[in-house]
């Protein structure tokens, strides 16, 4: 049996091509422990930082705060969650989420969903969608032609 301790030394990567403000780092494991149908990654959030524009998608996904306190922006505004809070995405708009390191200290959480072979994320607030597919570099659409990822975000 393979296992993986998200309370332990977890080496974390970042992606050198997320602006500023968005400058999370990541553990993607759930593969790591053989998963194919439900994905699981474990995330630090330095203070500052988000890990990701508000957005809703077509898998549903869960958070669990392990350290620190993080601000969840959801459709019905904002709360801050602390060590030991869950909460759960719906594949639909009531499911919209921002997560933010308001905070003075990282933020460490994990998430997981659903895997699905192929889908859509929506940024309401920069009216574009992410389309992904299985194999396949996910792909950015506003209301004209291909945007980039942050196009029309702000941290």
């Amino acid at each position: 049996m393979k296992s993986f301790n998200v309370f332990g030394d977890v080496s974390f990567e970042f992606d050198d091509t997320d602006p500023e403000g968005y400058k999370a780092a990541m553990n993607r494991f759930g593969p790591k422990l053989g998963a194919t149908r439900i994905g699981c990654s474990v995330y630090e959030i330095p203070p500052g930082q988000s890990l990701c524009p508000y957005h809703w998608e077509t898998e549903e996904e869960w958070l669990l705060v392990i350290s620190g306190e993080l601000t969840l922006r959801h459709p019905d505004g904002e709360d801050v969650l602390k060590p030991g809070d869950v909460v759960a995405f719906a594949d639909n708009e009531t499911g919209a989420h921002k997560t933010t390191n308001k905070g003075s200290e990282p933020v460490r959480l994990m998430m997981w969903s659903t895997k699905d072979r192929a889908g859509f994320c929506v940024y309401p607030d920069s009216d574009k969608t992410l389309h992904f597919q299985e194999g396949a570099k996910g792909r950015i659409y506003g209301l004209g032609p291909e945007l980039d990822y942050y196009a029309g975000e702000t941290p």
